[in-house]
């Protein structure tokens, strides 16, 4: 998932916003970026808006959650 502008940038932040439990980013070399924490936030934004943010696998601790993402993805398709 590559986030290409700062309306989706936005839209998605409010996403993981609205979640009541961790929201994850984790790179194909395993790193994790937890979005709920501000400064990991920034990191896993930069890398999304990166060379090789659409190598970046989203996760929920609640299935719940998951909702939240659907919601932003079908408002912008052309993140997928």
């Amino acid at each position: 998932m590559k986030l290409n502008n700062e309306i989706v940038v936005e839209d998605f932040l409010t996403a993981v916003k609205a979640c009541r439990g961790g929201v994850w980013l984790r790179s194909g070399y395993g790193d994790l970026y937890n979005l709920k924490s501000v400064l990991s936030r920034y990191i896993a934004i930069g890398a999304l808006l990166g060379a090789h943010g659409d190598e970046l696998e989203l996760f929920c601790d609640l299935p719940e959650d998951e909702d939240h993402f659907y919601q932003f993805f079908n408002k912008h398709p052309e993140v997928l």
